[in-house]
């Protein structure tokens, strides 16, 4: 696909039929969760015989979300309590989220936390982000060198650890 076919399509949207063959589901089982409210078409939904549904780029994230949360063995019940609470407490964005799956559990992880879903935010579990923890022991291995060569050329005296 040309880049110029790829942003037209960005726009216009996706038909019902390109949406499944694209996401990797079947077309009954889009119509289904478009009809059961579990994800609606977001730029033409059909409204009577002949409609079409357009799905835009966002939905179709939506959905591929879901569809990998069925094939890691989570029930479509689930999939859809997952999706009402990722929805209010992420907003629009729910591909921006982190998903760990163990078990029939789904639990989403920001920077700070790690929820378990499907237990409306129940079991919160504190996250420590270990990434700064390497450029701290940096700092302060930089800031601690010029001190022992300071006291390896004898201008200083050795200080206990924790002197300031």
């Amino acid at each position: 696909m040309t880049e110029s076919k790829r942003d037209r399509a960005m726009t216009e949207g996706f038909s019902g039929r390109r949406t499944a063959e694209i996401v990797g589901i079947t077309y009954r089982q889009l119509d289904y969760w478009a009809r059961t409210d579990l994800v609606r078409p977001s730029l033409a939904d059909a409204n009577g015989s002949g409609s079409r549904r357009r799905y835009s780029y966002r939905d179709l994230l939506e959905l591929k979300v879901i569809k990998s949360l069925l094939d890691a063995g989570i029930r479509l019940e689930s999939v859809r309590e997952a999706f009402t609470y990722l929805r209010e407490h992420l907003g629009e964005d729910v591909t921006t989220a982190n998903l760990v799956i163990r078990g029939p559990s789904v639990l989403v992880s920001t920077d700070e936390e790690l929820v378990d879903v499907l237990r409306n935010g129940q079991g919160v579990l504190n996250v420590l982000p270990l990434g700064g923890v390497k450029d701290e022991v940096d700092a302060a291995i930089v800031e601690l060198r010029p001190l022992a060569q300071e006291v390896a050329e004898g201008i200083a005296g050795p200080r206990a650890v924790g002197d300031a």
